[in-house]
């Protein structure tokens, strides 16, 4: 037997969709994705902004968090780091798989498997992947560093508190899709053309000096 739900009150609904999604992407550095709603199943809402597919897709180990937005009473939201198999669980569909796919590409699956076999109405609200970089070895702040936007090399080890007094400058290693070019922040200093761009998901390493 369908578990249907019918959503009363339109104005409520539209003023609560607005506030939650609101709270959920305050502060939010990932691009603007699309929502899906049931009052025109499959189309998008708002989303002016880049999509999602345009600048990441969930990964293996990533959190991803759905706000489902619409049934009585309402659901809590759900907050999953992604298995090995690259899906994450939801409450009455099952496993979902994440990996692979971009926020907005998220939320239309979860939506159509949702809508209309267990609620009449929903809104559904995938937070984009955290976009980082990660620099590593002799740098006073190891670690994943969020990605605000254009990094060149140098900003990335600023972002990483600077160099230990046991960094090689000669020898700072740049790791991108397995692939890795070394670079010498000294020539760098002096032909700033020669300071690489980082993307997301890169990986900077500096080497220790060898005495």
């Amino acid at each position: 037997m369908k578990l249907l739900r019918t959503f009363s009150g339109h104005g409520w609904f539209v003023a609560s969709m607005a506030l939650a999604a609101s709270l959920l992407f305050t502060g939010c550095r990932s691009a603007e994705v699309p929502v899906f709603s049931s009052d025109a199943p499959g189309t998008l809402m708002g989303g002016t902004g880049t999509n999602a597919s345009e600048v990441g897709r969930f990964a293996v180990g990533d959190v991803v968090t759905v706000m489902l937005i619409g049934p009585e009473p309402p659901l809590p939201v759900h907050e999953e780091r992604t298995k090995e198999d690259g899906s994450i669980t939801m409450d009455l569909i099952g496993s979902v798989r994440a990996a692979g796919k971009s926020a907005g590409e998220l939320q239309k699956e979860i939506h159509d498997r949702y809508v209309p076999k267990f609620y009449t109405r929903l809104t559904v609200v995938v937070k984009s992947p955290e976009l980082s970089y990660s620099v590593g070895g002799e740098v006073k702040q190891e670690g994943p560093k969020a990605y605000l936007g254009e990094t060149t090399l140098t900003k990335a080890i600023q972002a990483a508190q600077g160099f230990t007094d046991f960094a090689n400058r000669k020898n700072i290693r740049l790791t991108r899709a397995g692939k890795t070019t070394v670079h010498n922040w000294y020539k760098i200093q002096e032909k700033p053309a020669l300071d690489p761009l980082i993307i997301p998901g890169d990986r900077v390493d500096v080497r220790r000096k060898v005495f």
